[in-house]
């Protein structure tokens, strides 16, 4: 480890739920590193596979995650999800644990976890990064007694960052401006995406499909853009969110196939893509709306948070939204050309004097 001058050690740790924890936590280690903290990521899988893509130089630790698994049915995912309760609290008391054992060892001072909540200790700064304040559910009552189970853990943290602005334009909506906010300081850091717009980029594809996101509902997705995708006659990308996966698809002289990009070739297809196909997670949304691309998203089948934030951004013309159970790959490119798009122009939060304010605290 690089000796620190005054300079926090920061222990960053994304959830494995979908790539997106990762893909979001991208920004704000670019940010640390630029401000000279030392910098050790804790991940497994892909997403420990995708940061250190982007950050082959800092040091990892293995940090197995929660592992949570979905089931193909949209109705079962809630009871899937409530027997899996035991496992989730077990990983939650096993990285706290974990963290304890490792702070001395690696003189960590802030531990900045995204969406794991054992990652908190009495020896270390300890901050919690979430959009999903209010945990969507069929009825208030349900909401009330999710957030407060949700806060009971974020309250641990010393500081909650919120990736959305605290203006009226805001992407999360309910989710990220709750009624009720935690106890601790929370702190509006704006809509992160690891890209920028540049118009200059001429376009090469017409479609840009992006895969992601818990099994089994990547691959059911997968084998229905897969039924039709031949019938296109546009040159097209399929980015399959597979970056650990030595099993490849072949590509035509029309649609190219690709397991992973990394984050200057993807920013590059992006840029060159005149749609993007992909779920409608959030760090997605924030980073098709920072393009200012024209989208297509399909929400994963039973997870609330998607299914409200695709139903909010097509009401509000940002996206265009389809249920994977109405989801025809020809129909729903046709009856996205069709669509009224009126894409907001993204104004970020200067994320890396946010990160130097942080950093300050400690000289």
């Amino acid at each position: 480890m690089p000796a620190k001058i005054n300079k926090p050690t920061v222990l960053v740790a994304p959830l494995d739920w979908g790539l997106g924890h990762a893909t979001r936590c991208i920004p704000i280690i670019h940010a640390l590193v630029n401000e000279g903290c030392p910098v050790i990521i804790a991940a497994s899988g892909s997403s420990k596979q995708l940061l250190q893509t982007e950050f082959p130089h800092l040091h990892y630790m293995e940090l197995f995650g929660y592992n949570i698994q979905y089931s193909k049915s949209r109705w079962l995912l809630p009871f899937s999800i409530i027997y899996q309760i035991p496992k989730i609290i077990n990983a939650i008391k096993n990285e706290h644990r974990w963290l304890n054992k490792i702070i001395t060892q690696y003189s960590i001072d802030v531990v900045i976890s995204d969406n794991r909540f054992g990652l908190y200790s009495n020896q270390t700064t300890n901050v919690f990064i979430t959009h999903q304040l209010t945990i969507k559910a069929p009825f208030s009552w349900v909401e009330k007694i999710l957030r407060k189970i949700n806060y009971h853990f974020i309250n641990r943290f010393n500081e909650c960052w919120i990736p959305d602005t605290r203006s009226e334009f805001n992407i999360a909506g309910d989710l990220s401006h709750p009624a009720e906010m935690p106890d601790i300081p929370a702190f509006y850091i704006g809509i992160l995406s690891r890209f920028k717009r540049d118009e200059s980029i001429s376009i090469k594809y017409k479609y840009c499909f992006l895969l992601s996101g818990p099994e089994p509902q990547r691959t059911i997705l997968q084998k229905m853009i897969l039924k039709d995708i031949y019938l296109l006659k546009e040159k097209s990308l399929i980015v399959r969110g597979k970056p650990n996966s030595n099993k490849s698809l072949e590509s035509s002289d029309i649609i190219e196939i690709k397991n992973h990009l990394p984050q200057n070739e993807l920013e590059q297809a992006l840029q060159q893509s005149e749609y993007i196909i992909c779920r409608s997670g959030y760090t997605s949304l924030m980073e098709i709306l920072s393009l200012q691309k024209k989208s297509i998203v399909i929400p994963t089948p039973g997870q609330t948070e998607q299914e409200y934030l695709g139903e909010r951004s097509h009401q509000a013309h940002w996206c265009f939204a389809i249920e994977q159970k109405n989801f025809d790959l020809i129909y729903s490119l046709t009856s996205a050309k069709r669509f009224d798009y009126h894409l907001p122009e993204i104004k970020n939060t200067d994320l890396q004097l946010f990160i130097h304010q942080f950093v300050e605290k400690y000289q």
